[in-house]
């Protein structure tokens, strides 16, 4: 059964309809804070904008306020409306989807601590290629997990995980590199090692948004494919679509 269908059309009750719908609505909101919280956090570092990197880190508290807002909203509807099948695995998604999302806020704060760090030193911009190229993939990977659990959309979905192995190249390959220039100039080792926190915090945001759409192949077809890996998932995930 296309789960589409079994959640809007499928309820007696219409206000059980409208509570599911507001969960994803609070749930996207939550998200578009979050990502907005990343590229803020970002931007402050390359612009050398303390100011902003100080808003990001204030603004941690709004993020983890929707957290306990969407896990009350997730009790409540367990509590009332019993729910089962989709329904059931779509509440679970959220509850997990917006714990996610809390941890990529934290890591958001991360990279603006950082950067006020960074920003006062005045040591140069060595590692901001890196940074801007990782930033925007894992931006993009998780723009598009959301797009994935917001259209129930498996196949993009999938696309999210496989891109996940990319991003992980690309974070080992910059690591070597400032490796490679501490090595070479002892008087960049403090400012390259703060450069290097901001690159594993986003390397831990696009693990979070692997999770994110892990979670869409968890509510559309009830596939755990945690521990599955990314070339096994095509035809289990996709296999009966058509």
């Amino acid at each position: 059964m296309d789960i589409t269908s079994d959640i809007h059309s499928q309820h007696i009750s219409r206000q059980f309809n409208h509570e599911l719908e507001e969960l994803k609505t609070h749930l996207m909101a939550m998200g578009g804070l979050v990502e907005k919280q990343v590229q803020d956090a970002v931007r402050a570092l390359l612009d050398g904008d303390s100011a902003l990197a100080e808003r990001v880190i204030d603004n941690d508290r709004a993020v983890n306020d929707m957290q306990i807002k969407i896990d009350d909203e997730c009790t409540q509807i367990l509590a009332r409306r019993q729910p089962a099948a989709s329904d059931l695995r779509l509440v679970l998604a959220v509850i997990r989807a917006a714990s996610d999302l809390e941890r990529i806020g934290d890591e958001a704060s991360k990279i603006a601590r950082n950067a006020v760090e960074l920003v006062e030193a005045q040591n140069g911009s060595r590692g901001f290629v890196e940074v801007r190229v990782i930033s925007e993939h894992v931006r993009k990977m998780m723009r598009d997990a959301l797009t994935a659990f917001a259209r129930f959309d498996t196949e993009l979905a999938l696309k999210v995980v496989q891109e996940d192995e990319q991003v992980d190249s690309e974070y080992r390959s910059a690591m070597r590199s400032l490796m490679t220039f501490m090595m070479e100039d002892a008087r960049a080792i403090s400012p390259v090692l703060g450069i290097m926190w901001i690159l594993r915090a986003l390397e831990r945001v696009g693990d979070h948004s692997n999770n994110l759409a892990e979670y869409v192949v968890y509510l559309v077809k009830g596939l755990d494919i945690r521990h599955t890996a990314p070339d096994d998932l095509g035809d289990e995930v996709l296999g009966d679509e058509g």
